[in-house]
């Protein structure tokens, strides 16, 4: 298991911005592709963005891209999601995952680990 810690959640306006990020224990986490993933109650979770173990490239999802920054600090065993312009419709709890392999995918299936998750709530 690789306990992963999501922070930075919490409620603000649409229009403004927010910061997760997530923490990671061991030093595996530069190995592998990472991911934020989110889920409102009764729907699945949703892929939202991803980036490969070097950070060299990144995939997001088309209702966020432009939008939201992901980037990771492999030193510090962080990631951090950078969600700008936010809309009342980014209102979920967002995961951290992380994969078995290094590249950054969009599939739910290429994660294994994640985290206990974080409120985002994004008022009109």
């Amino acid at each position: 298991q690789v306990p992963l810690v999501e922070t930075g959640g919490g409620l603000v306006q649409a229009g403004d911005s927010l910061t997760l990020s997530c923490a990671a224990s061991g030093r595996a986490f530069r190995w592998f592709g990472v991911a934020w993933f989110r889920q409102v109650p009764g729907k699945e979770r949703e892929f939202v963005a991803a980036i490969s173990s070097s950070g060299n490239y990144t995939a997001y999802s088309d209702s966020v891209k432009g939008r939201f920054t992901i980037s990771r600090d492999n030193d510090k065993n962080t990631l951090t999601l950078q969600m700008d312009s936010l809309r009342p419709e980014d209102t979920a709890i967002y995961y951290c995952a992380q994969g078995l392999g290094s590249n950054a995918s969009e599939a739910r299936r290429e994660y294994i680990y994640w985290g206990q998750g974080t409120q985002v709530t994004v008022s009109s």
